[in-house]
């Protein structure tokens, strides 16, 4: 096939990331024929990753997967592909005020769940995903291209026109009913469609690295509040070995741009040190550290998530602070209820593009995801603060609400995406 030849399809999905794959593997399930263009390689598969699964090399960036995630990933068959090579299951959280004596602990015994989520590293969950969707005989991929140009187009009378024309970087044109932007916080789709889009920039960069500390991590989520960001250290499971010589965390250190960056340029030695001071060393001392990578922090949000023929899922509709981990948990929602509608649509003859149908998706989305955006801008806002009164309050709620159960109770089911 030339590069000048047109391609039709019913969908078009920019973006071959997690919530992208996702939402291509759900709407699979509705026969239609679906397009994922995206600008990296193909996935590595499962079978070359799990010859490594025993190797201490992580990847730097990790997803904290709720309940409900895990269920929505049982679902499309991309659970059992990732459970195979390696996760970790967290029973415990423990949040504490760096700069004060509030401190809450969470417990999934307390609920009688047998964990309250997991840590799975990225790539093991795109490649999962993938391999769920190579195997469907509606979905294609186009790797190594991007989409550079977004037309509609008007269908005229007795003609069967598709209404949206995407042009890729190699000069192909796709022709499709539906465009699906799943390409992240810059998306690329959301500024040729025309979204309008809120955003910030917290002033705040995140380092995200793999570290082995003294001490066994407990299966326990740690996550330290201070003045200059949030300090996370998630834990890593390496398959056969015990309990406790499971050393090994993902961290995620949220800190002000300045911070940031003078730790990224010390050397490993110090930034251990650095960083076992700022964990108040719970589990000891830092004994390694992999590369580290830095990125900036913004909130995002899309005033709308759809137009006619266009809808936005994931980090193209919104970006939220890593501190509660609830990024890729938010796409896998959206792609899911997206999914939804237009099956939904199709059953009832409707025209699963227009922007009647689409909207049902916003509306089922939209309002959950403002509020927990508003809720991370909170706490980033309410542990940033040096206010003598909001100090005192912060600290004695934590308290508090660590010895009231059914307040404890309601919060962890929300953690877990009940």
């Amino acid at each position: 096939m030339s590069n000048k030849d047109t391609v039709k399809a019913d969908i078009v999905i920019a973006g071959g990331g997690p919530v992208g794959l996702a939402a291509a593997c759900s709407l699979s399930a509705s026969g239609l024929q679906i397009i994922v263009v995206d600008a990296g390689k193909e996935v590595i598969t499962s079978d070359e990753l799990s010859r490594n699964a025993t190797e201490s090399t992580f990847d730097s960036r990790v997803s904290a997967l709720t309940v409900a995630s895990q269920s929505f990933l049982e679902l499309l068959g991309a659970w059992d592909p990732v459970k195979a090579v390696r996760l970790c299951a967290y029973e415990d959280m423990h949040v504490w005020d760096g700069d004060g004596t509030g401190s809450i602990h969470f417990s999934a015994s307390e609920i009688h769940a047998p964990s309250l989520g997991h840590i799975v590293e990225n790539r093991l969950l795109t490649t999962a995903l993938y391999e769920v969707a190579k195997a469907k005989p509606q979905l294609r991929f186009i790797h190594q291209d991007k989409i550079t140009g977004v037309e509609a187009v008007q269908n005229q009378a007795g003609q069967d026109t598709c209404p949206v024309h995407v042009t890729l970087a190699s000069g192909q044109v796709l022709e499709a009913k539906l465009l699906i932007g799943a390409d992240g916080g810059n998306s690329f789709i959301r500024e040729q469609g025309g979204f309008s889009l809120s955003e910030w920039e917290y002033g705040h960069k995140a380092i995200a690295t793999t570290v082995k500390t003294e001490n066994p991590h407990q299966y326990t989520a740690w996550q330290r509040f201070m003045k200059t960001g949030p300090l996370a250290f998630l834990p890593l499971h390496l398959p056969g070995l015990g309990a406790a010589k499971q050393q090994y965390c993902s961290i995620v250190w949220s800190c002000v741009t300045d911070k940031a960056d003078e730790l990224l340029s010390l050397d490993d030695e110090a930034f251990q040190e650095s960083l076992g001071k700022a964990f108040e060393f719970k589990l000891g001392r830092i004994e390694s550290v992999d590369k580290r990578v830095g990125f900036p922090l913004w909130q995002r949000h899309a005033t709308d998530y759809v137009l006619d023929n266009i809808a936005l899922i994931g980090d193209a509709a919104h970006t939220i602070h890593p501190l509660a981990g609830q990024g890729v948990n938010l796409g896998f929602a959206d792609a899911q209820a997206l999914a939804d509608v237009i099956s939904a649509a199709l059953d009832k003859g409707e025209d699963y593009a227009s922007h009647q149908v689409l909207s049902r998706y916003q509306r089922s989305r939209k309002g959950k995801n403002l509020v927990m955006m508003a809720a991370m801008e909170g706490f980033k806002r309410l542990f940033a603060s040096e206010d003598l009164m909001l100090k005192t309050l912060r600290n004695s709620g934590l308290n508090i609400t660590d010895k009231v159960p059914m307040v404890k109770h309601e919060l962890m089911r929300g953690a877990m995406g009940f």
